[in-house]
């Protein structure tokens, strides 16, 4: 493996060959804001001809110009040797390589790129002093509309704007808000899509169309302006997978799921991870559990299987946990056949009951008379565990495997 050396702030890091300055500070623990990165997205890529690109907050058209997509240049940084303050995410590490994140002139030109982006996202209660204890019924003591306080944002506590206002040290903005007045689309059950939100970082675009290869989400015309939206008018029409991918991705509220909004912050969840349930793919997800109910489903960002990814059962199908009609139990028939009514059991019980059963009807009738039918919402271990017992305990080769979920 190729290894380099560089320093990042007074910190010597030694990371492979062909990453970039902002994972370089990010496997160090170093924090650079960049509102355009994700670990599931590509780390920086090549600009294609006449492709929309954000340059900070203004969409262009690249003329061929533009060599690496730009995003929202909050994650300049100095190097020594090198003129102007470079973009960490679009800028590889070289050996011996001296890097500076949070200088004064830097966190001025942060601070600029940040007012911008502002200007267009309600910022009133991202600057306020009372945001740490402000709950979502209190009166606002500033005045700012209901729809626009923190408080009701779905990623509240887990907005990486909020973030970086605090990083950067942002006070007050001196450039006047514009509300963009769009409507909340509401047309799935899964998301919600608040254009209002959006700061333009093109990571739900570049997550559709690079990551998944989809592309229902990417950039339309509206109002003679470029803005992201679906090439039609329903997530439906646009052949939307549902996968949740733009919602991961999203560092502000703009895509979030359903029913989010007053679930309080995201240091009030409990993370457990686990395996999906719903095929033998074995993805592996984290539960976020409030009031020991699920509350939000995330793929983990170091899953050796889906890398950060899910399908639609995955991120949104997990709601049958909660659903009045499951059984938590296992439910016992007493009596003769068709006679008894169901009762609920131990597992002890249950797995009893069955292991003798197996055995008596082995003993009497040979073990061909019994089959084993398997799950495809079992993981891949569980159905080669289930194969074993149906060979090496029953004695028989009578199984097979469900693929109807």
């Amino acid at each position: 493996m190729d290894e380099i050396n560089l320093t990042i702030d007074g910190t010597e890091v030694r990371v492979e060959r062909g990453v970039t300055v902002l994972q370089a500070a990010e496997s160090a623990g170093i924090y650079i804001p960049a509102l355009c990165s994700h670990p599931t997205l590509p780390s920086y890529r090549e600009a294609k001809p006449n492709e929309f690109i954000y340059r900070g907050t203004e969409l262009i058209k690249n003329d061929n110009s533009l060599k690496k997509f730009e995003g929202c240049q909050l994650c300049v940084v100095e190097i020594e040797g090198m003129e102007g303050l470079p973009t960490a995410c679009t800028t590889e590490v070289t050996e011996g390589m001296v890097v500076h994140t949070n200088t004064p002139q830097v966190q001025e030109k942060r601070r600029d790129n940040l007012e911008l982006i502002l200007v267009e996202h309600p910022n009133m209660c991202l600057t306020c002093e009372r945001k740490e204890r402000c709950q979502p019924f209190d009166i606002c003591l500033r005045n700012v509309a209901v729809a626009e306080r923190c408080v009701l944002c779905p990623e509240n506590g887990h907005c990486e704007l909020q973030k970086a206002v605090d990083f950067i040290g942002i006070r007050e903005v001196t450039l006047p808000y514009t509300y963009k007045g769009l409507p909340v689309k509401r047309d799935n059950p899964c998301f919600d899509r608040d254009y209002n939100l959006c700061i333009g970082c093109t990571c739900c675009v570049r997550a559709c169309q690079e990551v998944r290869g989809v592309s229902a989400i990417g950039f339309v015309f509206q109002d003679g302006k470029v803005v992201v939206g679906t090439k039609a008018p329903t997530l439906d029409e646009s052949e939307c997978e549902f996968c949740g991918a733009c919602v991961e991705v999203c560092p502000v509220g703009a895509i979030a799921e359903k029913n989010r909004r007053f679930l309080g912050r995201e240091a009030d969840f409990r993370k457990i991870p686990t395996t999906c349930p719903y095929c033998g793919v074995g993805c592996t997800i984290e539960l976020n559990v409030k009031d020991n109910r699920i509350v939000r489903v995330s793929p983990a960002a170091d899953g050796v299987v889906n890398h950060g990814q899910l399908c639609v059962k995955g991120k949104f199908g997990l709601d049958f946990v909660h659903s009045p009609d499951r059984l938590t139990t296992p439910l016992i028939r007493d009596g003769k056949k068709g006679d008894g009514k169901f009762r609920e059991a131990s597992w002890e019980e249950a797995l009893d009951l069955v292991a003798n059963k197996l055995a008596e009807i082995k003993s009497q009738s040979g073990p061909d008379s019994l089959a084993v039918l398997s799950s495809a919402k079992c993981t891949n271990e569980e159905n080669f565990l289930l194969q074993k017992l149906t060979r090496a305990v029953l004695n028989t080769n009578n199984v097979d495997h469900c693929a109807r979920l």
